[in-house]
């Protein structure tokens, strides 16, 4: 059997190579990246980021549109928006919590505050990011979530 040109193929290890270029290992075991925005636009632009890097995102409307996903179990990283109907994205996290689902959570909002800040981080959040946020700042919360780390810290 001849295996000929595929484009796909050629995006795929496109985006593999970019994606170990820019410090990032591509996920062997697939876990996913958790986007939970009310926003379908920042939803979608923020999963064509981290698909760009090589890594697997999946995008929820609602905290409990995530909380009852299959991909519960498979999340790496969570990131998603502190103002949203019925729950908010502490409230998630908090949530989670006592699940005892330690899943590394960056928020995000265009509503900054500094209390809010405080207690987003002083509840373990990794990542507190100001929209509009550049991808840099993003992709450095996601890639130390990755990596197991515990690098807390926001961007106003």
């Amino acid at each position: 059997m001849r295996l000929g040109y595929n484009p796909n193929n050629h995006q795929l290890l496109r985006c593999a190579l970019l994606a170990r270029l820019r410090g990032f290992q591509v996920q062997k075991n697939r876990r996913i990246v958790a986007i939970v925005d009310d926003d379908e636009s920042v939803r979608d632009a923020i999963k064509r980021l981290m698909r760009s890097m090589g890594l697997a995102a999946e995008v929820f409307a609602s905290a409990e549109e995530f909380l009852g996903s299959p991909d519960l179990n498979r999340t790496g990283c969570l990131v998603a928006d502190f103002n949203m109907p019925n729950m908010s994205g502490l409230d998630l996290h908090h949530s989670l919590s006592l699940q005892r689902k330690e899943i590394p959570t960056i928020l995000i909002t265009a509503y900054p505050s500094d209390d809010v800040r405080a207690r987003a981080l002083q509840a373990g959040v990794i990542g507190y990011l100001t929209k509009p946020f550049s991808d840099h700042e993003l992709l450095s919360y996601v890639r130390t979530a990755l990596d197991g780390g515990n690098g807390q810290g926001s961007t106003s």
